[in-house]
């Protein structure tokens, strides 16, 4: 298995309290792992197994019809005097499977566990009935400190490269390692799984071409701002004929599937959010290879953007492209301390690219932080307060 300490930490951290563990992400990202790891450290820790009620609702072990016999197959195994770890992997798996959670929840031996690959997970009656009463780990793919951990080989530079094409998916870990042709072969079940099962069957999706058509667009265009009408005119100028209604919701099933991301811009001078032409972010820089082939390789400014975007998601932030009057910062990362401003580029060692970049930064008119991140490995900068760093020392580095 893959440590993967941030979230096994986190998980730690809210152990016994009085909230219900939510742990969400894509599908294959590594949700049923961390429970496994969680789980090793509580019975390193002491914990019986007879404690530990796990349950994947993914396997055909436990076919529950509803959420009554989910609860009973639990509270069967529960005895008063003893305190028990339950752990619901892919829990939206069964009908009404929010009163099972509930239920469950009010026991005051209970320490609850649960996983689900889609936001609605905490939607609608979810989030109603439990407002309050949990917390949310949101999981994402191995970050590329996670990933060069995995290898003996303290060459960052070409392991990044390879990160930029491959993505962080554990699965691709193994395969990496013994046969690195097979990695399309892994990344098409998690896409069908995720496209054909999830969404197309969840949302009640028949036209398959423009659901992937719809993606396409979505994955060729990370790091650029787009409407959907943009994408509903391109796609029917093809032949494909649809509507700006039909995009959306397919673009809103994309994003609680965590296929990709939505940020928001955000007016750096008026502090507040802009509502049009948001920029879209993919999971996972290897599913982005695997959907568009050889074309995914011809844009890597937008894939190293991509990278740093998911890095300051895990790292806590919200995250909104910002804009300076007529400019733009490529992101503003927003936490409980306030803000910080990212620039990111490939190289700036032209002087013009240089100044371009820094040109957005300077015109914040405020003194929070601002970092421009770049692939060169000249030594570390300081132009007037903004801090020119390697990206790649900066993702392999503790904020």
């Amino acid at each position: 298995m893959i440590e993967r300490p941030v979230y096994l930490e986190e998980l730690k951290r809210w152990k016994d309290k009085d909230l219900i563990k939510v742990v969400t992400g894509i599908r294959r990202c590594g949700k049923s792992t961390l429970f496994l790891l969680f789980i090793n450290y509580l019975k390193k820790i002491g914990i019986n197994d007879e404690q530990i009620i796990e349950i994947n609702l993914e396997d055909a072990n436990y076919d529950f019809k509803d959420y009554k016999e989910l609860y009973q197959y639990i509270n069967n195994k529960i005895k008063p005097e003893n305190k028990y770890y339950v752990f619901l992997d892919e829990v939206q798996n069964v009908k009404e499977f929010q009163k099972a959670v509930d239920s469950l929840y009010i026991k005051k031996n209970v320490d609850l566990y649960i996983t689900g690959s889609n936001a609605y997970l905490l939607s609608g009656e979810l989030a109603t009935l439990l407002s309050g009463r949990y917390i949310e780990i949101k999981m994402l793919p191995l970050s590329f400190k996670e990933y060069v951990s995995i290898f003996n080989d303290n060459n960052y530079q070409q392991l990044f490269l390879d990160y930029m094409k491959n993505g962080g998916m554990p699965g691709n870990i193994n395969i990496l390692k013994t046969n690195p042709n097979d990695i399309d072969k892994y990344l098409d079940g998690i896409f069908s799984t995720i496209v054909y099962k999830d969404i197309m069957a969840r949302v009640n999706i028949s036209d398959k071409l423009l659901l992937e058509s719809v993606l396409k667009f979505l994955f060729d265009s990370i790091g650029s701002s787009i409407s959907i009408k943009k994408i509903s005119d391109t796609l029917t100028s093809k032949g494909m004929a649809t509507s700006n209604h039909t995009v959306e919701n397919y673009i809103t099933a994309f994003i609680e599937s965590f296929l990709i991301y939505k940020a928001e811009r955000f007016d750096v001078k008026g502090k507040n959010l802009l509502s049009r032409d948001y920029k879209y972010y993919v999971v996972d820089t290897g599913l982005r290879s695997y959907l568009l082939g050889k074309k995914a390789d011809s844009d890597m400014g937008h894939i190293l953007e991509n990278i740093v975007y998911l890095e300051l998601l895990r790292r806590g932030y919200k995250v909104y492209v910002g804009k300076v009057d007529d400019l733009e910062v490529d992101f503003v990362a927003q936490n409980r301390d306030g803000l910080k401003y990212f620039q990111v580029a490939l190289s700036v060692r032209d002087e013009k690219v240089l100044e371009r970049e820094l040109k957005s930064l300077r015109k914040t008119g405020d003194y929070y932080p601002k970092v421009l991140l770049t692939l060169d490995m000249d030594l570390e900068a300081d132009y007037d307060g903004i801090r020119k760093i390697n990206v790649v020392q900066w993702l392999l580095s503790e904020e």
